[in-house]
């Protein structure tokens, strides 16, 4: 058996439980791949998105209807040992990879006042136009669970609101295309198990701008709120669900107020109504 044949194994047989069946049911639940749909994966060169590419490579063989998938990764100006990387990685992992060239890094290096927003921004751009240039009509991601958990709580803690990362999307900006996360029910803590298992090695930040910082990690609010999470389950092992379980459980009479569509409605507006029933 070819290495790349073992590793698609453990997916379906040794993590059938820890990623592929979350895997599958978050594509299930919330319809995430339709028949022939045009799906340009895009891979970053870490373990969520090599994952990511490997689980819709199965799905897409053993799925009930078809679908075209394109393995996407932009570099945006890595070192040459990191860009070597990713190529290796895709090669060991069989996965037909088409690796295009951008300058974000050095448009951005210019940039005094939010770097990283900025570079976010450009990226997610470049991405968008590339699925457009190949008739793309979705982009999938590489964000789990511990994302969904931790943007939870950052919007509270950081944003003063409560909002989540959604599992699709439609682009506001480029009509016809949609962002879908399929790792949206899979856990860290099973990809580095995965990873572990099948000793590859990803890269882990090959920002420019940070990968000198040593303390970076420590700077960084979402690494604040991962550990914050994690003293909780010691005490409250289902925490994090319990977290992702809330935002599909919104009591409105229990709010103060929410916002859609950008609209803020108060919970006074239906408050004196109430009476009268």
């Amino acid at each position: 058996m070819e290495r790349y044949q073992e590793i698609e194994r453990s997916i379906i047989k040794k993590y059938r439980k820890d990623i592929w069946s979350p895997f599958v049911k978050a594509v299930m639940d919330y319809h995430l791949i339709e028949e022939n749909d045009k799906i340009m994966v895009c891979i970053s060169g870490g373990k969520d998105s090599f994952l990511l590419a490997k689980c819709m490579e199965e799905i897409q063989k053993h799925g009930k209807f078809p679908f075209e998938i394109f393995y996407v990764c932009m570099n945006p100006g890595y070192n040459e040992a990191n860009k070597n990387l990713i190529l290796e990685n895709a090669r060991t992992m069989n996965i037909p990879l088409e690796m295009f060239e951008s300058d974000i890094f050095d448009v951005v290096s210019h940039v005094d006042r939010s770097p990283c927003y900025l570079c976010a921004r450009m990226r997610r751009g470049c991405l968008y136009k590339k699925a457009q240039e190949l008739g793309c009509n979705k982009i999938a991601l590489g964000h789990h669970f511990n994302d969904v958990i931790e943007t939870t709580l950052l919007s509270m803690f950081y944003g003063a609101e409560i909002k989540t990362m959604m599992p699709k999307l439609h682009s506001e900006n480029f009509p016809g295309l949609e962002l879908i996360r399929p790792l949206y029910l899979v856990k860290q803590e099973a990809i580095k198990a995965w990873v572990k298992s099948n000793e590859l090695t990803f890269l882990n930040c090959a920002c420019r701008f940070t990968e000198a910082v040593a303390n970076h990690d420590e700077l960084s609010r979402r690494v604040e709120v991962r550990h914050l999470i994690e003293e909780m389950k010691k005490t409250n092992p289902n925490v994090d669900y319990n977290i992702y379980k809330a935002l599909d459980n919104i009591n409105l009479n229990c709010v103060l107020g929410v916002k859609r569509e950008g609209e803020y409605e108060s919970f006074l507006e239906h408050y004196e109504n109430k009476i009268d029933k």
